[in-house]
């Protein structure tokens, strides 16, 4: 297993490092937050390829850190001497396993005696006049010349490596590129035939050529002889079309996988990324040691991607897995325990969330958990009426500017645990306004029962007196007067009372409080709490 994950000046990484789990670790964050980069990363770091082609092909300017970089350049500018930007990826590996003490050294940048592997790019010594001659040059720019950098993939014991070390495979799948017109890739092709022994394979080689020669000796024979018979005009040999026999021609880039009775390459994208990702999971742990899946949640329906969840989950074995993802469902499903947050490049850590959160969000797996885990300042409203009546007041007060436009994220917690969503909170160290009515109670009792997730200035609750009613909607007579809220509500039944009504028809009663023209008083504890998040 990987252990630890340092990665330095590649792309949105300065100075990153990471700790996985031995098994799922599940990686989360805004958009540019690094997680494709991380996966990139560990892939490069185990193979010495991106996109399947040697990192050494591909380097580009852009792969280096752009704030080191521009760094570097200002400092040049200045007249100043600094170390040219270089790129560092090391995964350090658990000397569990006997296969690779072969991989083991001080050759790292912690000095550890560990099995490992290191990708360093770094201006090539070979090169050194020529890099100096460019940056000498005038009106040269603020670009870093990788034609001068060398690519050096090593072990920990420092000797070079040419292909992947024995024991280290991995499969990267990433949903959000599939096309079906791409039709089958290498690595999807090689994964199925994991399926194809030894000897099926000699057989089918045999087979496939003898079909080659026989299409040259019938199917072509009428038209060889037309291009024999024009043959002088041609050459001064005899020209004649053959079945290519040539190894480029193997049954294996002919084999074409089929979904039901639809090729696969096309076969809808859903199918495609669910078929990938299973494959790879399917995969001998001798085969594939690590899994690194982008997103699996693209393409895919609720159903679908139900299924794939459940496959990942029953054939992850003993594999180290990094999956990306947008879905709070896959988060929820897979386990907050396992989750990774990324922030701008930077990991994030917190505190162990207990078992029984772990397993109340699995079974609540619909709740939009990532917008707890993604925000940076969050109200917790008990209901959806209470998170409507939030986000008036919050208008009214910044001239119709909505709390996400602030970086504010209401959420409702209609049926969802209030406690349970603020030890996530608080394990994430998320500032946090949760909105919630007293049912009669002092604000002390509630409080006391989640004392453990408040602090002071970062996560507070905010509940009104119960000398002004018990739910929000005697709180909003309270503070308006009965005459001004029943003008604006719909109601048509005389002998109902206002309370009575909005109390039957809460969320309808908010509606249309929340769409009224009229000028409205909120409760002193939602002001409080926009006070509080602002």
């Amino acid at each position: 297993m990987i252990e630890r994950i340092v990665i330095r000046g590649y792309r949105l990484f300065q100075d990153f490092e990471m700790v996985p789990t031995a098994g799922l670790n599940i990686v989360v964050g805004g958009n540019e937050a690094g997680k494709s980069t991380l996966l990139e990363a560990i892939s490069l770091g185990l193979t010495g390829r991106v996109d399947g082609r040697w990192a050494e092909e591909q380097l580009n300017p852009y792969w280096f850190n752009q704030k080191l970089v521009a760094n570097y350049f200002a400092e040049l500018a200045a007249g100043n001497s600094l170390k040219a930007p270089e790129i560092l990826i090391e995964l350090f590996l658990s000397p569990a396993n006997p296969d690779i003490h072969i991989l083991r050294g001080v050759y790292n940048s912690r000095a550890e005696d560990a099995p490992g592997v290191r990708i360093h790019i770094r201006p090539s010594t070979d090169y050194s006049e020529e890099f100096a001659s460019y940056l000498a040059t005038p009106d040269r720019p603020d670009i870093i010349p990788v034609e001068y950098y060398e690519v050096e993939w090593q072990d920990f014991a420092g000797a070079i490596l040419h292909r992947r070390p024995k024991s280290l495979g991995v499969s990267f799948i990433d949903s959000r590129t599939i096309r079906s017109t791409w039709g089958l890739d290498y690595h999807t092709r090689e994964m199925l035939g994991d399926f194809v022994e030894a000897k099926e394979r000699a057989a089918i080689s045999v087979a496939h050529r003898s079909a080659r020669h026989n299409i040259s000796e019938t199917a072509l024979a009428e038209v060889n002889k037309r291009i024999i018979a024009e043959g002088t005009k041609l050459h001064d040999k005899d020209l004649a079309l053959q079945m290519d026999q040539s190894a480029g021609a193997s049954w294996e880039a002919s084999v074409v996988p089929h979904v039901g009775e639809i090729p696969f390459a096309l076969a809808g994208q859903g199918p495609q990324a669910a078929i990938k990702v299973a494959l790879a999971m399917n995969r001998s742990a001798d085969t594939t040691s690590y899994v690194l899946i982008e997103e699996p949640e693209n393409h895919l329906s609720h159903t679908s991607l139900t299924q794939l969840i459940a496959r990942i989950e029953a054939l992850a074995g003993n594999r180290q897995v990094f999956i990306t993802t947008h879905s709070s469902y896959v988060l929820n499903r897979l386990g907050l325990d396992k989750l990774r947050l990324l922030h701008a490049g930077t990991p994030t850590t917190f505190s162990d969330i207990s078992a029984d959160t772990v397993l109340y969000f699995k079974r609540l797996s619909g709740f939009d958990t990532l917008r707890i885990v993604l925000a940076d300042k969050l109200v917790l409203a008990e209901g959806p009426s209470d998170e409507m009546l939030f986000e008036r007041a919050f208008r009214d007060k910044h001239d119709d500017k909505t709390p996400i436009e602030a970086g504010i994220d209401v959420l409702s917690m209609a049926g969802v645990s209030l406690a349970r969503a603020l030890e996530l909170s608080a394990a994430l160290d998320r500032q946090v306004a949760g909105i919630r009515d007293n049912d009669g109670k002092q604000p002390s009792h509630w409080e006391g029962k989640v004392a453990a997730y408040l602090q002071p200035g970062k996560r507070q609750l905010f509940i009104g007196d119960p000398a002004d009613g018990k739910t929000l909607e005697p709180q909003l007579i309270h503070a308006n007067g009965d005459a001004t809220l029943r003008a604006l509500l719909p109601i048509t039944d005389d002998t109902k009372t206002t309370l009575d009504w909005m109390t039957g028809h809460k969320t309808d009663a908010a509606l249309k409080i929340v769409e009224s023209k009229t000028s409205i008083t909120f409760p002193d504890y939602l002001m409080k709490a926009i006070e509080f998040v602002e």
